[in-house]
């Protein structure tokens, strides 16, 4: 593949990338995958800097580019009803290296698009490698960014180092903001009892990867259950040692915590038995259930869904084998805990992500407050656009914030805040302009009131579409008015 120049949307001749002095990204998770993929593309030379192997961190297991640390899982695909699945959508249409390999490397989950996260890595990284105008330097970077970088998009992500966290801090003046992450254990497939356990998933809905019944359930009834939730409250947690008050995000709690709050709290979380039917027990409802998710494509590993946890090792795999269908279960990783940063992006980036005290920098991904690998990935796509087009001398808006890709930066640089702290957030249509809730369908027959806000839903997807695709091609929607 061959740069010879490109022409902005201006028909300004731009230089060959040659002579064009390359952007810097810090950090190769999934938002600094994709931001140098992004910059790369628009035909900029980019160096990435990945501190993996030099550097390694207590959640990576490997050296890949674009490793997946939690779950795998990027939630629900749904374009039309789902926020998530409508940003999925939205990067898609962006030519976004993460969808790209998450949907080649795609294993059933129901409505949800999850990975064989080994095959997602190892396709990111071999994309990114055999792309002419990306460099990877494998080295940490410590403190600031050196000053001939001109053009720096920092994307080191919930673990970044301890040396570039504090200068940045020091930087801004700002106090360091953390929370909580954890992480949910993946078991051996063949050691699931499925004389217990039966395959489905909720309501039998089918999701990208075609299977109805993607998720294994193991079920429990209400003794159990309560014996459970009394194993989770008594067991041996992770200590905190200098972690100590440091607030937990509410989308992935530890299930010991969100057991503390209310014995109830599982069977309405994770564990709810909705739109599932044991076929061992016919007419008979569990109590509860415990579902867990296709980990690799060969189908021998699953995750246990919404099971981060900080019980110790041993403790784990003594209350998990209490689980019906999980007796003799074998563990390929245990959960664990770990700490995720943020900084407080309203006061300090501008509306392309850039360090308004140091403009040469750029954040991106999941410490500028947004949550989730979607999410993370999205931002790093954005300021990689943002940054490639910088430095070519023309001027990018950010999307429309009717999109999901411009609803995630109004709420992290436009000051979403709660109680005046800014908190990370996963997208939702509540980041999104309203629309009013339809009250006819397209025959004119009253819609139920239940049926009102997924309409909603629908019409705000199919306005942010259009909206992005105005953004991405304004010459065109031009054309058209």
């Amino acid at each position: 593949m061959r740069h010879m120049g490109f022409l902005s949307a201006r028909g300004t001749a731009y230089k060959t990338p040659m002579s064009i002095k390359p952007i810097h990204v810090v950090g190769g998770g999934l938002a600094g995958s994709e931001a140098a993929w992004q910059i790369a593309q628009a035909g900029v030379p980019v160096v990435l800097h990945e501190m993996r192997p030099v550097r390694r961190t207590d959640a990576h297991h490997t050296d890949g580019l674009a490793e997946l640390v939690c779950s795998n899982s990027f939630r629900s695909d749904d374009w039309e009803y789902n926020a998530v699945g409508l940003l999925h959508a939205e990067m898609r249409r962006c030519g976004s290296i993460i969808m790209a390999s998450g949907d080649a490397h795609q294993v059933p989950a129901g409505g949800a698009l999850a990975v064989d996260r080994d095959g997602f890595s190892q396709a990111v990284t071999a994309r990114l490698e055999a792309h002419p105008l990306v460099s990877i330097v494998r080295e940490e970077v410590a403190g600031l960014p050196p000053e001939d970088w001109d053009s720096v998009v920092v994307a080191t992500g919930p673990l970044t180092s301890p040396a570039l966290a504090e200068a940045v801090l020091a930087l801004t003046g700002e106090d360091q903001l953390s929370f909580f992450d954890a992480i949910a254990p993946i078991v051996h497939a063949d050691s699931i009892d499925m004389s217990k356990a039966w395959r489905q998933s909720r309501y039998d809905k089918e999701g990208p990867g075609g299977d109805a019944a993607a998720y294994i359930n193991c079920p429990m009834d209400q003794a159990q259950y309560e014996a459970f939730i009394q194993a989770l409250l008594d067991g041996p947690k992770a200590e905190f040692k200098d972690w100590e008050n440091v607030p937990y995000f509410d989308g992935c709690l530890p299930i010991e915590v969100m057991a503390e709050r209310g014995r109830e709290t599982l069977r309405y979380g994770p564990m709810k038995p909705v739109g599932l039917t044991n076929p061992h027990t016919p007419g008979v409802k569990p109590w509860a259930v415990v579902q867990l998710r296709q980990d690799n494509a060969l189908g021998t590993l699953y995750n246990l869904v919404g099971f981060q946890t900080k019980l110790k090792h041993g403790a784990q795999t003594e209350v998990f084998r209490t689980i019906p269908g999980l007796e003799n279960a074998q563990f390929a990783r245990l959960g664990g805990l770990h700490r995720n940063t943020f900084i407080n992006s309203p006061r300090l980036l501008d509306a392309s992500l850039r360090m308004k005290v140091q403009p040469r920098l750029r954040f991106a991904g999941q410490v500028t407050g947004v949550e989730g690998y979607v999410e993370s990935a999205a931002v790093g796509l954005l300021a990689g656009r943002f940054a490639a087009a910088e430095r070519l001398g023309a001027d990018l808006a950010p999307p429309p914030p009717t999109t999901a890709l411009g609803a995630l930066i109004a709420h992290i640089t436009g000051g979403h805040l709660e109680g005046g702290k800014f908190q990370p957030m996963n997208v939702n249509y509540g980041l999104l302009p309203p629309m009013e809730a339809p009250k006819k369908d397209a025959e004119g027959r009253r819609l139920p009131t239940s049926e009102r806000g997924r309409a909603k839903k629908r019409l705000m997807s199919l306005r942010a579409v259009a909206d992005l695709g105005a953004w991405l091609d304004p010459a065109a929607q031009a054309a058209a008015e």
